[in-house]
Order: C-alpha cells, then structure tokens, then sequence
C-alpha cells in the first residue's frame, strides 16, 4: 500500500518591502555622514552661510533681484565647464585646458557667424565640433599612448592660448551681434513662460519621485518615506517659487527706457543640461561604465568595459560642453577675445566641481554638483565684489574654500574606507 505525503504548503508571498519613518530615514542619513558619504551637504552648507553673511553685509545690494539675475548670468559659464569637468574627474583625470577650449570654440563660432556672416546655428554647430575635436585628440593621448591628463591637458592649455591668438590676432576682438547668441546669457523669459517653466520642473520632479518610490515598493525594496518625497517636492516647489517671483519683478535700474523682469534664458539651458546629463550618468549603460572605471579601471576592465573608449568619450564630452561653456562667456561679454575661458575661468570650474561633492579620486560625484560649486563660488566672487574686496582678497577666499572642499573629499573618502563604504 502506497502512502502519499502531502505537498508542502505554499511559500507566502513576500511582502513589499515597507518605507522607513521619518526617525529611520533621519538615522539613516546620519549614519552615512558619519561613514564617509557626505554628498553635497558641505557646498548645500556653505552656500547658505555665505548668502546668510553677504545679505547681512551688504543687505541693499546682494539681495535685489538685479544682483540675483546678475549672479545667475555670472556663474552659467563656469557651471557649463564644471559639468563636462565632472565627467573626467569621475575617472581620477583632470583637464587643465577646459577654459582655453572653451575660448577656441566661441572665437570659432564668431569667426563663422560675424566674420562670415553665416547663421548663428552654423556657428553654434561650429563651436561645438571644434570643441568635441579637442576633447578627441585629448582623449586620443590620454588613453591609446597613457600620456597623463595632467601632461595632455596642460600642453593643450599653453597650446589653445597660441591656436587663439593666430584667430583672433594680438589684443584683438571678435564681436557677437547675432540676437539669438547674445540672448543665451542675456535676456529673459516672459514672466508666464518663468512661471510654466517652475510648473514643468517642480511637477516633473514629483512624478519621478513618486513613481521611483512605488516602483521600488513594488520590487520589494526600501524606498524612501512617502513625507520625505513630499517634503522634498515642497521644498523644491518653496525655493523655486521664491526665485521665480523675485525674478519676475522689475529690477532695471531705469524702467522707462529698457525694463528687466523674468527668468533668465539660461536657466532652461542650465535645466536642460542638467537634466540631460544626468540620464546619461544614471541611466544609461555608458554612465554605468564611467563609475565603474572611476572607480576602478582595473576591475573595470575585467568585467569587459572597454576603458579605453569610456576614457575617450569623457574627454570629448568636457570639451565639447566646455565649448557650450565658451558660448555662455561670448554671449555675456557680447565679444570673443584672446583671454576668453582663460585667467581664472578653469579654476573657477574645477573649484566649482570639487566644492560641490565630486571627488578628485574618482568614481563619485554627480551633475547637480556642479551647479552648487558653481553657485558657491558666483556667491563668494559677487559677494565680496560688494564689498569692494580687492582681487587678491577674492583669490585667497575662493582658494581657501576650494582647500576645504578637497579636504573634506581626502577625509570622507578615508572614513567611507574606514568604515567599509567604499
């Protein structure tokens, strides 16, 4: 007689996986602080101190919506540059001649749209192959014949200065009068268009966040607390409305003749690279393989990325945003001249990616970053421009804050090892 057993009884089904409380996500945070994972907290910190400092010193100036648009237009060059920078330094390299790129490309894009009297778009298209060239034969030498970046990037600095003296000639200039470049870091937005343009992010903003924590809810994994999303959405949607409101109120200085209100026009290209540049790091198998290497080449290498080719593809993209970088300052000064991208614009850049929460030892750092170096370090220039500050008082300060900053790079790396982050 044959028995039979009975088969075992279903497994239940797993649960999703629950959000954190506010308390766990708070203890979380800290907990990865303390590790090492500082993030941008530090350059989120010190913008605050120093706009909270500028606005008690000098309360009539820094904090008019003249000053707050002016700021804006000041810092869109050296953020440009900061986010194509970020892709070479998330690999440990460095490049030392961004600005001098950035200056060959707009003396280029005015050579074709004043000198040639060819359309603006032809020029732009111009400017950005020039720039993508450079990056090309940069990241040519660096990783075919592994002459260091620090080597590479610094002859293409001395170089660069020559390429734009022969264009542009001995204290020369190049004048921009086409309308559409002038009013990339010029003009603003009419106010309904600001106000859409706050809609559109902040409700962007929100849907991904709610659709990235239901999405890892309904994989089984932690998400972040419904609150903290809202929170987040509501703090974004508080700052964001603040500065739209205040740009949108007159703030020329004579109305009667030429009146200034709105957002400034390179905030949509701030967004939309931003935005762009971040899906590409994120979500897409290239920025994938650009961490791994950062991170580590040799293991990298081994799990079949062609480093080679990442190394390559990250210096084009530096210097061809460095070229959108080179726009930026054309548009600005209205005029293209030998020492555009040079002086302190490099230094500025790499400060600006550093300070906001990039690491100089690769593999960590983020696009957003160089948004908040960039905004750091136009607070500092404008800020003590205020106050009358001499050159000198300006350099020492910004090279005192970029120190910091790399200092507390070298320190929370050393802890995220200590502690097994990394």
């Amino acid at each position: 007689m044959t028995s039979t057993v009975a088969p075992p009884p279903p497994a239940p089904a797993s649960a999703p996986s629950q959000s954190p409380s506010l308390s766990e996500t708070f203890r979380d945070y800290v907990d990865r602080v303390r590790g090492g994972d500082v993030g941008s907290l530090p350059a989120v910190l010190g913008l605050l101190v120093l706009t909270a400092v500028f606005s008690l010193l000098r309360p009539e100036a820094f904090t008019n919506a003249f000053n707050f648009s002016n700021l804006i237009h000041q810092s869109a060059a050296v953020i440009v540059i900061a986010m194509g920078l970020v892709f070479v330094l998330l690999l440990g390299e460095i490049d030392l001649s961004a600005g001098y790129t950035g200056g060959t490309s707009a003396a280029v894009m005015g050579i074709v749209v004043t000198n040639r009297g060819l359309p603006w778009w032809l020029a732009l298209l111009a400017a950005l192959v020039t720039g993508a060239f450079i990056g090309f034969c940069i990241g040519t030498l660096v990783s075919r014949l592994g002459i260091p970046s620090f080597v590479v990037t610094l002859a293409a600095f001395l170089g660069l200065q020559g390429v734009m003296l022969k264009l542009i000639g001995e204290g020369g200039t190049i004048a921009i009068r086409d309308d559409v470049l002038l009013a990339v870091n010029n003009d603003d937005l009419p106010i309904w268009m600001g106000w859409l343009l706050f809609v559109l992010v902040v409700g962007g903003y929100a849907a991904h966040s709610l659709r990235r924590a239901q999405g890892r809810r309904a994989d089984g994994l932690q998400s972040e607390a419904m609150a903290v999303v809202v929170a987040k959405v509501l703090l974004l949607a508080v700052l964001l409305g603040a500065a739209t409101a205040y740009l949108s109120t007159e703030r020329s200085r004579n109305p009667a003749v030429t009146s200034l209100k709105g957002v400034p026009i390179v905030v949509v290209v701030l967004i939309a690279l931003l935005l762009g540049l971040t899906f590409l790091l994120t979500r897409t198998a290239f920025g994938r393989h650009v961490y791994a290497v950062g991170g580590n080449a040799e293991a990298a290498r081994r799990a079949g990325i062609n480093v080679a080719r990442i190394r390559l593809s990250c210096f084009i993209m530096c210097s061809t945003m460095a070229a959108v970088g080179g726009l930026m300052l054309a548009s600005r000064d209205n005029s293209i001249s030998p020492t555009t991208g040079g002086a302190e614009t490099l230094l500025y850049a790499v400060g600006a990616a550093v300070i906001g929460g990039t690491s100089l030892f690769g593999g960590k750092g983020r696009i957003v970053d160089a948004i908040l170096g960039g905004l750091v370090i136009g607070v500092i220039i404008n800020g003590m421009r205020l106050l009358n500050q001499p050159s000198s008082v300006v350099y020492m300060v910004t090279g005192a804050v970029l120190l910091v900053a790399a200092s507390v790079d070298a320190i929370s790396r050393r802890r995220a090892m200590a502690t097994g982050r990394v």
